[in-house]
């Protein structure tokens, strides 16, 4: 027979877990409808992004331009994430940890390069 009696800390704090984040959700909520904030119309209601209201279907098709520019920011961005924990122990991990860097950057000019070659960072 298993003794579950050790489980029971953890289900109060998960019950306190839940509560409190119910409380957090639906406390402002009721607030808002009690104290008459709560007065929606069509305009607050209405799609509105970026400064401006939409004004195509949202399901309407992008540029792959614009994805490009998307993937090529992730990669740098990942390029960023990979170079700072290296940065920070480059003296303890020796020459080849610093030519396997310098091949990845490279790598990484390399793309940049043929994908402004290419026209990808052009804009219209």
């Amino acid at each position: 027979m298993v003794d579950l009696s050790q489980y029971l800390p953890i289900l109060i704090f998960l019950g306190i877990a839940f509560a409190l984040s119910a409380l957090f959700v639906f406390l402002p909520m009721g607030v808002a409808r009690l104290t008459g904030t709560h007065n929606p119309t069509a305009a607050k209601e209405s799609e509105y992004e970026c400064g401006f209201p939409a004004f195509e279907d949202p399901r309407s098709q992008f540029d792959v331009r614009f994805y490009l520019v998307a993937i090529l920011f992730i990669v740098f961005d990942l390029e960023a994430a990979f170079l700072f924990p290296w940065a920070v122990s480059f003296l303890d991990l020796g020459w080849a940890a610093w030519i396997t860097m310098m091949v990845f950057i490279g790598e990484l000019v390399f793309g940049l390069v043929y994908a402004w070659k290419m026209g990808a960072l052009d804009w219209e």
